[in-house]
């Protein structure tokens, strides 16, 4: 959910530096002597003309803002994001077979992705080649990444919850009701994560009263706490439907070992996929969760920035994770890409449960 926090920390951290900007003023001044008009009414004064020192700003300089290489980390995480996910888009919206509730949660998720990606670019290009000091700007930025983030978490939500059902409901999952349920999903999460976008607009920020941002300016100490506790709510929960997938897998597998051994080794294997999904997303969004409940703005941008980083490569991960290692999806890039298919690649469709 608000999770998205780790997206509004690239707008702290491209702003919050300006000492540079002072070494390159110096650098582009020059600085020479003139003659006080107050000594120089009479030149036959015995006393000497006092001297004072101003700047000589040569024509056609400016000062400079020193680009942060954190910055530049996260605009090309930005760009391998949007290239990604852009590319999943293009496979589910011109294949008509990819229409199951499993591929509508997948295009979703891939178009959060790809709108956190374009936030993550725009907000450099906002820090560096706009003039970021614009309320407008910061709060334009801000609303983008948190609604971006919010809805990448919680469309992986969505995912594990989508998983559980096909588990738990196996006989009734593929009929139009579940269709509709998945619709229900995705229109509550983009309303959702749109409202939580619009909060900073609408007041939720620090702009005011610098003293009560947190380390994701201008999100207020306060709220970060807020977010950072709801995506521990949402990280318990998938971990507890992981916990009931698991345990209806298993005991499916042993229901039907022996008659339907390759069923058997697919649930198993959809079980260490699920494992392994979990503690990606765990390792990408934990540190900065729990940082933004223990710092506040007074804390090294550093460490902002070194735990934003991990969380925005959650963002990487999730189309090789959810759609490139589909074998519907790489059928369908195969065909796109040479217009044929290995015939290695599994015909066996999957079921969102094996994902």
């Amino acid at each position: 959910m608000i999770l998205s926090l780790a997206a509004t920390a690239a707008i702290s951290g491209g702003s919050g530096f300006n000492s540079s900007s002072l070494d390159a003023l110096d650098a582009a001044t020059s600085w020479s002597f003139s003659e006080d008009p107050s000594n120089s009414s009479s030149s036959s004064s015995p006393d000497p003309a006092v001297r004072t020192l101003t700047p000589d700003l040569r024509p056609g300089t400016a000062a400079v803002q020193e680009v942060s290489p954190w910055d530049i980390a996260l605009c090309v995480t930005g760009t391998l994001i949007s290239c990604e996910n852009a590319l999943v888009i293009a496979v589910l919206f011109y294949t008509p077979t990819l229409r199951a509730p499993m591929f509508i949660l997948i295009g979703s998720l891939a178009v959060a992705d790809l709108l956190a990606g374009l936030g993550l670019i725009l907000n450099f290009v906002f820090t560096y080649l706009v003039d970021g000091s614009l309320e407008f700007v910061t709060l334009l930025s801000v609303g983008l990444l948190i609604s971006a983030f919010s809805a990448s978490v919680l469309n992986i939500l969505a995912i594990t919850v989508d998983r559980y059902l096909s588990l738990y409901n196996a006989l009734t999952y593929h009929t139009e009701r579940t269709v509709t349920f998945t619709y229900v999903m995705v229109v509550f999460v983009w309303l959702s994560c749109l409202t939580l976008g619009l909060l900073p607009a609408l007041g939720w920020n620090c702009l005011r009263d610098e003293s009560t941002c947190s380390v994701c300016r201008p999100v207020t100490k306060n709220n970060a706490v807020a977010l950072a506790v709801a995506f521990l709510l949402v990280f318990a929960l998938m971990m507890q439907l992981y916990l009931q997938i698991c345990k209806i897998a298993f005991r499916h597998a042993q229901q039907i070992a022996v008659q339907h051994q390759f069923v058997a080794i697919s649930t198993t294997k959809g079980v260490s996929t699920l494992s392994a999904i979990l503690c990606a997303f765990g390792a990408c969004w934990l540190p900065f969760a729990m940082y933004s409940i223990v710092a506040d703005s007074s804390y090294p941008a550093i460490y902002t920035y070194a735990t934003v980083l991990p969380a925005t490569c959650c963002s990487v991960i999730n189309p090789v994770i959810y759609a490139f290692r589909n074998p519907d999806i790489q059928k369908s890039l195969w065909m796109a890409c040479c217009g044929c298919v290995p015939s290695n690649l599994s015909l066996r469709p999957r079921t969102s449960s094996d994902v």
